[in-house]
């Protein structure tokens, strides 16, 4: 398959490259366009009030790649428009890949929040399927990420290839049966430690609370963005992405954006 990947991270992610390696050994063509810094919590924004710059860079990919300095949403956007070659009334790319995020992007208070969810849900705005990849981590791993630049090592290496060509498999079998313009993401999120034959189980999102993401206010007034407590307020069933997780499973959510609005009448 022809792939569209991009991620939040950004492009200097060895989260991103490990995917990009996953999918190249799995005989996949790829087009990379990632933002040229971390994105995260973006949701599916575009930048309005300035300019948004992309520019082909070589990263070491083998593959045709391009930074953008915006945010996911405008990496794919930009890139289906104007990056990719053009061939008239055919898709150039099979579908849309965006990860591996660091951390996962679970239940109804992230997922809408999220980079990564957003930057394939771009591309199921272009009509194609879409694939979202998220790998968990604790809040101390993460943490010990940001500090040495997000660079992994051990156990969680070891996991994130083994996640990575999970995605890999997973890829043309969900996009071959997601047809065109179904306006769905595959929100894929893998568990630490994640092994090769870990199984993958349909998840919804759970449904939580995330209060107190703010400090109070400094002096100046000013707030800053904390991680607050999770209060999980899902029901017993069925099985949501957080509880999958939990459980050392590969959570898998599809996401069907034509279903907003749809459900019992009032």
């Amino acid at each position: 398959m022809k792939l569209l990947v991009t991620n939040d991270d950004g492009i200097g992610s060895l989260f991103l490259h490990e995917l990009i390696r996953a999918l190249q050994a799995a005989g996949h063509e790829l087009f990379v366009v990632a933002p040229v810094t971390e994105q995260s919590w973006t949701g599916a924004s575009k930048t309005r009030h300035r300019p948004v710059k992309s520019g082909a860079v070589d990263r070491g990919f083998g593959c045709p790649t391009w930074m953008v300095d915006g945010t996911p949403s405008d990496c794919v956007n930009i890139a289906l428009a104007h990056l990719l070659p053009a061939v008239p009334g055919t898709p150039v790319v099979a579908g849309v890949v965006s990860g591996i995020n660091m951390g996962f992007n679970c239940s109804l208070g992230f997922i809408l929040a999220s980079g990564t969810v957003a930057g394939a849900w771009e591309g199921a705005l272009h009509g194609l399927p879409a694939m979202a990849v998220s790998q968990d981590v604790s809040a101390d791993v993460y943490e010990h990420l940001k500090e040495r630049g997000g660079a992994p090592d051990g156990d969680l290496l070891a996991t994130l290839k083994v996640s990575a060509a999970h995605a890999a498999r997973l890829a043309p079998r969900l996009f071959a049966a997601t047809p065109l313009n179904s306006f769905t993401v595959h929100n894929l999120n893998f568990p630490h430690p994640c092994f090769a034959d870990t199984a993958v189980h349909r998840t919804v999102p759970a449904q939580v609370h995330v209060p107190g993401l703010f400090s109070p206010a400094a002096d100046d007034g000013s707030h800053r963005l904390l991680w607050g407590n999770i209060n999980d307020v899902s029901p017993a069933a069925p099985l949501t992405d957080i509880k999958c997780l939990e459980q050392g499973l590969i959570s898998h959510t599809v996401l069907d954006y034509r279903k907003l609005g749809h459900g019992e009448k009032a």
